[in-house]
């Protein structure tokens, strides 16, 4: 793992513009997906009867799905040597599967659909990621991973407010505002295809498999140790889906309900650059602990009242959490996999995540259908308090490995 420091005052303008283009792709998706997701939760309980655990099993089975699928995808992308084509086809996936919400009769058939949109996001997240990789020297890449998720994050906030406004003007009409949700995923696919040009493949003319126990054993022992602390994380962060259950819980009207999402995600994206750059420069561990800490502080709020000042209040912090680690782990998994191998280092980190999403998803329905909304945020600070404690024992051992 990198050291404390790398000096780097490179602005913005000098990240490549393949990065750029890259997270207004993901901006013009996230647009598309939140004005699906911030309502699916509401639509799920309202419309179709599904109990909280049946959400948290959902959103738990297809953010599982989405990472599986990225180990698949980028140990793919690293056999073939490119990365554009794997992106564009999990991007094309993602635009396809938005009507299908618009005209979901059960939950089952939600499922289905979120399945096909999290299988294309899935096929492209290792493979982009793998591919910012590529086209970024070293010294940027925690501005650029961090400008792509703020660019993003941008998306994730536009979207929920379209929502919300769309909900308002065609009196709470779920399906009428998930078939307008299928707009910008179009442009997105659009925008990927004249947009980004794949840098020239300098692998070897014989393709070997990236998954053989010989690559394998190239990954670093810091390589794999992110992956362990990238799935504690994920643990102890469930579902976004149970914000906006706590949200309703307060009697926020149902379309003022996204609004909560564009809190988060405005949060999200004005720290996920800057804290992306401060990576660039400080201890790793250290903003990871930081990240620990705002996460407790998060899930103390949220567990103390539904009033929509506690939840707003949050809200900000889970999205201050987001600002500070998903970039930051996206860059120290760049930093610790050989660059061949990328794809396939993505892959493995997700793979792990998605089982740990799964689980924590899962639990945390089930925790809130038998004990409550409040046990359900005191269970995911109680994590994060353990996760904590095995991040300072790391550093206190070994302070070298930051």
């Amino acid at each position: 793992m990198r050291g404390t420091t790398r000096d780097t005052g490179h602005p913005a303008s000098e990240i490549p513009s393949g990065v750029w283009v890259l997270g207004f792709v993901s901006m013009f998706m996230d647009i598309s997906s939140e004005m699906i997701h911030s309502l699916l939760p509401m639509f799920l309980m309202t419309t179709l009867g599904a109990s909280a655990f049946a959400v948290g099993l959902i959103e738990g089975l297809a953010e599982s799905t989405a990472l599986l699928v990225k180990m698949l995808s980028g140990a793919w992308s690293d056999y073939l040597g490119k990365r554009k084509g794997l992106a564009l086809s999990g991007y094309t996936l993602g635009a396809l599967s938005k009507p299908l919400f618009a005209v979901a009769p059960a939950t089952g058939f939600v499922l289905f659909a979120r399945l096909v949109d999290r299988s294309g996001k899935g096929l492209r997240g290792a493979p982009r990621d793998a591919l910012i990789a590529d086209i970024t020297p070293p010294p940027l890449l925690g501005a650029a991973f961090g400008l792509r998720q703020s660019l993003d994050s941008v998306g994730a906030f536009i979207g929920p407010l379209v929502a919300t406004g769309l909900m308002l003007l065609w009196a709470d009409n779920f399906r009428a505002v998930f078939w307008i949700a299928a707009i910008p995923g179009a442009l997105a696919v659009a925008l990927l295809v004249f947009g980004v040009h794949e840098p020239k493949s300098h692998r070897p003319a014989t393709r070997v498999n990236p998954i053989i126990r010989s690559n394998l054993k190239r990954m670093s022992p810091s390589y794999w140790w992110v992956v362990g602390i990238g799935a504690v994380f994920t643990l102890a962060r469930f579902s976004e889906a149970f914000l906006v259950l706590r949200a309703q819980q307060g009697g926020i009207p149902i379309a003022l309900v996204p609004l909560v999402m564009v809190a988060m995600n405005v949060i999200y994206s004005a720290s996920a650059y800057p804290f992306g750059k401060l990576s660039d420069r400080i201890s790793h561990t250290k903003l990871l602990a930081l990240g620990l800490v705002v996460l407790v502080a998060a899930d103390l709020v949220l567990a103390n009242s539904d009033h929509w000042g506690f939840v707003l209040g949050g809200v900000a912090l889970w999205g201050v959490h987001m600002g500070i680690t998903q970039g930051l782990l996206a860059t120290m998994v760049a930093d610790n996999a050989p660059s061949d191998l990328r794809g396939t280092a993505y892959g493995f980190f997700n793979l792990i995540g998605g089982i740990a999403m799964l689980a924590a998803s899962a639990a945390a329905g089930l925790i809130w259908d038998k004990l409550g909304a409040a046990t359900t945020f005191h269970a995911g600070a109680a994590l994060c308090v353990v996760a904590l404690i095995g991040l300072v024992g790391r550093f206190a051992s070994n302070p070298s490995k930051v």
